[in-house]
C-alpha cells in the first residue's frame, strides 16, 4: 500500500512509519519537523502545517490510506490552540482522503476522550462521552474522533479511531521523562490510596496496532470500520508500583509521599484559577485533569481491537522494561 502519516516525526509517528517501511509499504510521511533518519530509510516527506487546508489537498494525494496521528497534546494551554490542531487539522485530514479517493483513513485518538475524572475500571468502547471536560485536549481529541467515525462510508473511505493509552518505550519525549524529571526534583507524590490500577502501551505494540487496522480495513471493513477500539498492553498494573519500578531502573527515587485525591484536586483547580486569571501560558503544577489520572483506575478490554483489528501486543510489560534505556 501507499501510505501516509501525519505527525510521522513523533514518537508514535516514526516507529509506525518503521513498521510499515518493514512490511514492504511506500510511505509517505507529513510533519512540521525534519525526519533524516526516516527519509534514509525510504520515507518520502512534506514539512507542513495540517491547519493549512490546501497545503494538507495538495499533499493528501495518489495514496490508499492516511494514518493520522499529528495532534497537540498536554493539559494545559488556550482552547484555540488545540481545537486548530486536533480538530480543524483532522477536518482538513478527512476532506483531504475524501478528495484524494484515499480508502483508508486510521485516526489516533485517546482513552481520555470517555474520561471524566472517575475509575474507568476495564470498560470497553460502549462507554460514551462524558458531558463535563477537565481539560482542552481530550474534549477536542473527542471531537475530531467523532467526526473521523461518522466520516466512515461503506464503498468509499472507511474509518477507524484508536486510542492507545500512555505510550511509552526507548526515546519516549514525553511520558517517562516526566515522571522521571518530577521524581528526581522531589516533585511527585503518590495521590489517593496508591492502589489505582492503569493501562499502558509500549510504543511498538501501539504502532503495530495502527498496522494491523490497515490490513483489518481492507479485509474486513465492514466489521472493522467505523468504530473506536481502546488499545493497551492487555496487562493492568498498579500505577505506584509501575512508576517506582521505572524509578528503580533510572535511579530516581521513588515517591514515598502521599497526598489524598480530594486535596490533590483542590489545589489543581486553585492553580487552574490562578494561572487563567494571570493568562500564564506555562502549565500549573498541578491541575484536576491530573490529580484525577493519578488516583483513579484507567484500564480497558480490549477484546474488540483483538476480534476486529486482529491486534495482538507482541512486547510484554515486563521485556519492554528489560530492554527500556532511554529516556
Amino acid at each position: 500500500m501507499r501510505i501516509l502519516v501525519t505527525g510521522c516525526s513523533g514518537f508514535l509517528g516514526s516507529e509506525i512509519v518503521r513498521q510499515l517501511i518493514d512490511r514492504g509499504d511506500e510511505v509517505v510521511g507529513l510533519s512540521r519537523r525534519e525526519t533524516p533518519d526516516l527519509v534514509r530509510r525510504g520515507m518520502q516527506h512534506h514539512r507542513g502545517d495540517l491547519s493549512d487546508k490546501a497545503y494538507v489537498e495538495r499533499t493528501i494525494r495518489d495514496v490508499d490510506a492516511v494514518i493520522h496521528t499529528a495532534a497537540v497534546a498536554g493539559v494545559w494551554g488556550p482552547w484555540k490552540h488545540f481545537y486548530v490542531n486536533n480538530v480543524v487539522a483532522t477536518r482538513n485530514v478527512l476532506a483531504a482522503c475524501k478528495s484524494s479517493g484515499a480508502t483508508q483513513c486510521i485516526y489516533t485518538s485517546s482513552p481520555s476522550v470517555t474520561f471524566a475524572g472517575g475509575h474507568q475500571s476495564g470498560i470497553d468502547e460502549s462507554v460514551g462521552y462524558p458531558e463535563k471536560w477537565l481539560c482542552y485536549y481530550p474534549q477536542t481529541k473527542a471531537i475530531a474522533e467523532r467526526e473521523v467515525i461518522a466520516a466512515d462510508t461503506p464503498g468509499g473511505l472507511r474509518t477507524v479511531s484508536l486510542r492507545p493509552h500512555l505510550i511509552w518505550g526507548d526515546d519516549d519525549p514525553h511520558l517517562l521523562p516526566r515522571l522521571l524529571d518530577r521524581a528526581r526534583s522531589g516533585r511527585l507524590r503518590i495521590i489517593g490510596d496508591g492502589q489505582n490500577r492503569i493501562d499502558t502501551v509500549h510504543v511498538t505494540n501501539a504502532a503495530a496496532a495502527h498496522v494491523s487496522a490497515t490490513t483489518a480495513l481492507s479485509d474486513n471493513p465492514d466489521s472493522a470500520a467505523g468504530r473506536s477500539y481502546f488499545i493497551a498492553q492487555d496487562e493492568p498494573v498498579l500505577c505506584w508500583e509501575w512508576i517506582s519500578r521505572l524509578c528503580q531502573k533510572f535511579d530516581a527515587p521513588p515517591p514515598t509521599r502521599h497526598i489524598s485525591y480530594r486535596s490533590a484536586y483542590a489545589i489543581g483547580a486553585t492553580c487552574e484559577t490562578v494561572y487563567k486569571t494571570l493568562r500564564r501560558r506555562e502549565e500549573p503544577p498541578m491541575t484536576r485533569f491530573v490529580a484525577a489520572q493519578l488516583a483513579k483506575d484507567h484500564y480497558f478490554d480490549i477484546t474488540a481491537a483483538k476480534e476486529r483489528l486482529g491486534y495482538r501486543p507482541t512486547v510484554s510489560m515486563d521485556d519492554g522494561l528489560a530492554a527500556l534505556s532511554r529516556v
